[in-house]
């Protein structure tokens, strides 16, 4: 089924997208459980979109616990090719300062208890997709545009997210670690989404809030949890801004990236191999590969 091209994923403090009009919610269970809540759907710029509270309503899921294969295979049900992500994170590095957007054009995994929810894939089906550019370039160039026309706020364009599996901040001593291998941002949820999303073919682009210096700073005191809140309040509105014109944008536009044929030449495991239940559980994402499947 087709009932939204594009989809948003909110983080930590944005939960809702008030301009949403004709809304309704649909509950999907997938072959990877329950997604982290309802999908909203309803028309946004005169497009149809679903937008997924990442934590669930109320925040009610710690990263580690975040049901992520099935809420990128949920959007993938819906019809989904395009997923917009807003995150908050901590800053790495002095240019990044709090109540700045960054656009990420890499992540680096940090981690260690998510195995089995970075991959659709196993059971008897083996692929290897190509992640050396992790992020649509075709998304990002479109959200950064949006970024300078909706708000006045700092918009960074490239870097490296580090995903870390929390839920506590950092010590300083990673904090300082990280700096010095050149990471930029620091969060804790985006980078399985991006994985699965092009497992999935479809495009992922990550908006960072940043809301504090993450520990390492001298000039800042560790990072609080009121701290954090205190600058998603003021960050959410201008994310929910971006987003709306980044719709706007996307509005009708065709494809050209290779997100959408990710999975080509990545399927490793010969067709009359391929486990009948796996081959069921996979359908949304590697229907259209199955020889005869359009016959």
């Amino acid at each position: 089924m087709t009932t939204a091209r594009i989809g948003i994923i909110g983080g930590s403090g944005l939960y809702q997208m008030p301009e949403l009009k004709d809304v309704e919610e649909v509950r999907l269970e997938t072959p990877f459980g329950s997604p982290s809540d309802a999908f909203i759907v309803g028309t946004l710029e005169g497009v149809r979109v679903a937008f997924l509270p990442r934590h669930g309503r109320g925040h009610r899921l710690s990263p580690t616990e975040l049901p992520f294969r099935a809420n990128i295979y949920g959007m993938k049900l819906l019809g989904v090719e395009r997923i917009l992500s807003a995150s908050a994170v901590g800053s790495l590095q002095e240019q990044y300062a709090p109540l700045d957007m960054v656009i990420p054009d890499q992540f680096f995994d940090r981690t260690r208890a998510r195995a089995h929810e970075s991959t659709f894939f196993g059971d008897g089906i083996v692929a290897h997709v190509t992640f050396a550019n992790p992020v649509c370039d075709e998304v990002g160039d479109i959200l950064e545009a949006a970024c300078k026309e909706a708000t006045e706020v700092k918009v960074h364009r490239g870097g490296t997210y580090l995903c870390m599996e929390g839920p506590a901040f950092s010590t300083k001593a990673e904090s300082e670690v990280y700096r010095k291998w050149g990471m930029d941002v620091i969060g804790m949820t985006n980078l399985q989404e991006a994985k699965l999303a092009r497992e999935a073919e479809i495009c992922y682009a990550t908006l960072a809030l940043v809301t504090d210096y993450d520990c390492w700073h001298e000039a800042h005191d560790a990072v609080s949890v009121e701290t954090v809140i205190e600058y998603l309040n003021k960050n959410v509105r201008n994310a929910q801004k971006i987003m709306l014109e980044t719709v706007r944008r996307l509005a009708g536009k065709e494809r050209n990236c290779k997100c959408g044929q990710a999975l080509r030449h990545a399927i490793m495991t010969n067709q009359n191999l391929w486990p009948e239940a796996t081959t069921n559980k996979l359908d949304a994402i590697i229907k259209k590969y199955r020889t005869g499947a359009n016959e």
